[in-house]
């Protein structure tokens, strides 16, 4: 097929088969794609959602594309967090989630891009407590068998896909790409990956995609696209494992009146709020506390929910987790 005819499918809405989207995929990493060719099959795609076959495909294409780590030598999976969003309303609270599961000793590896979209980057706020990003994956590797966080680039972790998301400054958009960046597994399926949606029918699709290719992951939507739910408002958490989805947590409806959390674009008090927390000062927001124990159940630390929020109660000082 010519990229001439496929440009015609996908504008008649005509979708991919699996093997179509892999080659297709395969093709735009590997920079395969003349320059013109792959600004209008790029602008396609993005107009539409990608059909559960469809991303099963790219996903195929991606996971060979994608450097792989060896998960550290523990009892419990590795959390895998894709740093992708542009948080603008609230603060960025993903150091916080991810700083306090590694202190009970379970490996996190955060990936994602070095500068915020005109919001806080998680990557700004680590290098503002003292965490730095990892040059290379053998650095992480060293960092995580140490027992600390791993922050990884995403040009290290998978070149190709940096390229398709700096795409964005040319091209505008860029939808498409977070959500593959969001599936990048460098484990190869051994680590708990946190998945955020932008919204309900995109986390039905990827649920059905997670469940397809078994992944172990928590869904849940959030506004900003980063991997850590609303502070101050709950979605519903969702564990994918073994080819089942279960609901951990149902959606909160209405906001909670908590502890005041620090201004959105305030990157140094935002990095001494999560200070303050992890230090016992102030308590967890609820939300937060509710999706970390997800991610001790999730991870195997926790033998079942009811221990998993028990804990969180406690390492959290949100009595309300429990």
């Amino acid at each position: 097929m010519t990229w001439a005819h496929l440009i015609d499918e996908l504008a008649a809405g005509q979708p991919l088969s699996e093997s179509e989207a892999e080659s297709l995929f395969a093709a735009v990493f590997d920079g395969g794609v003349p320059d013109l060719e792959l600004g209008g099959l790029l602008a396609l795609l993005e107009q539409r959602q990608m059909s559960q076959q469809e991303l099963v495909g790219v996903l195929a294409a991606l996971s060979t594309r994608v450097f792989q780590i060896a998960a550290p030598n523990t009892q419990w999976r590795p959390v895998l967090m894709p740093s992708y969003g542009a948080v603008r309303e609230q603060p960025n609270l993903l150091p916080l989630l991810a700083l306090s599961l590694q202190r009970l000793g379970i490996p996190v590896l955060v990936h994602g891009m070095l500068s915020g979209e005109r919001g806080v980057a998680a990557a700004y706020i680590f290098r503002e407590m003292g965490i730095m990003p990892s040059a290379s994956l053998a650095q992480a590797q060293h960092e995580l068998q140490a027992g600390n966080l791993a922050f990884v680039p995403t040009g290290a972790l998978a070149p190709a896909l940096a390229d398709l998301l700096a795409l964005r400054v040319r091209l505008g958009g860029g939808a498409l790409a977070r959500v593959l960046a969001r599936l990048a597994d460098p484990f190869g399926g051994t680590a708990l990956q946190l998945i955020p949606a932008a919204h309900g029918h995109e986390r039905t699709v990827l649920e059905s995609l997670l469940c397809d290719v078994e992944k172990c992951a928590l869904l849940f939507e959030t506004r900003d696209g980063e991997p850590v739910v609303d502070a101050q408002c709950r979605p519903g958490i969702d564990l994918v494992r073994d080819g089942v989805s279960r609901l951990l947590f149902d959606a909160e409806v209405t906001p909670r009146c908590a502890h005041p959390l620090p201004a959105a674009g305030d990157l140094k008090g935002t990095a001494h709020w999560i200070g303050a927390v992890l230090e016992g000062r102030i308590p967890m927001p609820v939300p937060i506390a509710n999706q970390f124990a997800c991610c001790l159940y999730g991870t195997g630390y926790a033998q079942d929910l009811n221990q998993a929020k028990a804990i969180a109660a406690v390492e959290t000082g949100s009595l309300a987790a429990a």
